[in-house]
């Protein structure tokens, strides 16, 4: 499933000093739905309502609305998700719960704002409401606990919305990957990890799963929205086969490493890729520098003389070094491809993927397209 939290804006820098978590829009839609079951049943709502995460956390969360009326009972509460910079924060996941017919079991459903899976490769079917596999285990297991202690069959509708969500959703990837009419319901341990960043890579993944499932055999996997349109329009592939890489060349690699598919382009500006060419997967500012040394011996090593390494080596940017190589007639960028298409290959290992580089400025002109 793609992740909720995850934009298409740049990756933000992490503040200095500890910081605060959060909790995922699955824990969220978990007390919700324990708190609406319990008044169902009851006639009061727990408040704060306290549930039971994966790894042991027990979280307490204030409700923000109850009501109990002919859809249900409803409960609602506010996301926090502490200090990471999530587009999820703030919203409102409310839970309608209500009885079902004897057998029914329990099914969730899509409400206001909570998007519809439409395509294959998620791990919700077609069809199924984009609630991910965890919160659904949280909240059945939640559902069967309390009906077990008050002797009731677990025969149950839970309806999940988020209002707004279905704007919220237009900054994810739901929409790229067949989640149409809002957000998902997330988490895999219920707690949000400021700057983890863990989201955005499992987003990759699912794009990669999506691809994958509609036998698509080229992806473009790109550092940012320039880059994209200018691969885009050279190979002219669908949105479906975009991977909004951001600076996760690692999160890519390593997946289609053990789910390939057959051809893959990386498309990025000259700075990422020099850092790709040097061998760094993970491309933010925080995790790889560039290397003038590095970027000096690749010029020389075009039969240059020496004449330009001292201002090389005193370049502030990889820009500079660019716009340099550019005034001298220099093809620095085809060489930064050339080295970049060796770390990916390096990183994909014996998989079955062919794999081309593809440097772009900040105009969306092609510098270098090596295959």
């Amino acid at each position: 499933m793609t992740s909720s939290s995850v934009s298409k804006i740049e990756r933000k820098e992490r503040p200095d000093g500890a910081l605060r978590r959060g909790w995922t829009t699955g824990a969220c839609a978990t007390a919700a739905t324990k708190a609406a079951l319990t008044a169902l049943i009851t006639g009061e709502f727990p408040d704060p309502v306290a549930i039971l995460l994966p790894k042991g956390d027990a979280p307490h969360f204030a409700l923000c609305y109850e009501a109990i009326n002919d859809a249900g009972a409803i409960a609602g509460i506010i996301k926090d998700a502490g200090d990471d910079p999530d587009v999820t924060h703030g919203a409102t996941i409310i839970s309608t719960v209500r009885p079902l017919p004897p057998g029914s079991g329990i099914v969730f459903k899509a409400g206001d704002g909570v998007g519809t899976v439409t395509r294959a490769g998620l791990p919700i079917e077609p069809g199924e409401a984009a609630i991910n596999p965890v919160p659904r285990k949280m909240m059945r297991d939640i559902v069967e606990e309390i009906c077990g202690t008050h002797g009731l069959p677990a025969d149950v509708l839970i309806t999940i919305s988020v209002p707004g969500g279905e704007e919220i959703a237009k900054q994810t990837w739901n929409p790229r990957l067949g989640i149409v009419g809002g957000l998902s319901i997330l988490g895999t341990t219920g707690v949000v990890h400021p700057f983890s960043c863990s989201a955005w890579i499992h987003s990759i993944h699912r794009g990669i799963d999506v691809a994958r499932a509609a036998e698509l055999k080229h992806v473009i996997a790109s550092t940012g929205s320039t880059s994209e349109t200018a691969a885009q329009q050279r190979f002219g592939v669908e949105d479906i086969a975009l991977l909004d890489m951001g600076d996760f060349a690692g999160g890519v690699l390593k997946y289609l490493r053990k789910h390939p598919i057959d051809r893959l382009t990386i498309a990025g500006g000259f700075a990422k890729m020099v850092k790709l060419a040097q061998g760094a997967l993970d491309l933010h500012s925080a995790r790889s520098q560039i290397d003038m040394i590095f970027l000096a011996d690749l010029v020389q090593q075009t039969g240059d003389s020496d004449q330009h390494r001292a201002r090389i080596l005193s370049a502030n940017t990889a820009l500079e070094v660019l716009e340099l190589c550019q005034s001298v007639k220099v093809d620095l960028p085809s060489q930064i491809a050339q080295k970049a298409r060796q770390t990916a290959k390096k990183a994909l290992g014996n998989a079955p993927v062919d794999v081309d580089v593809m440097v772009v400025d900040r105009k969306g002109e092609i510098l270098a397209d090596e295959q």
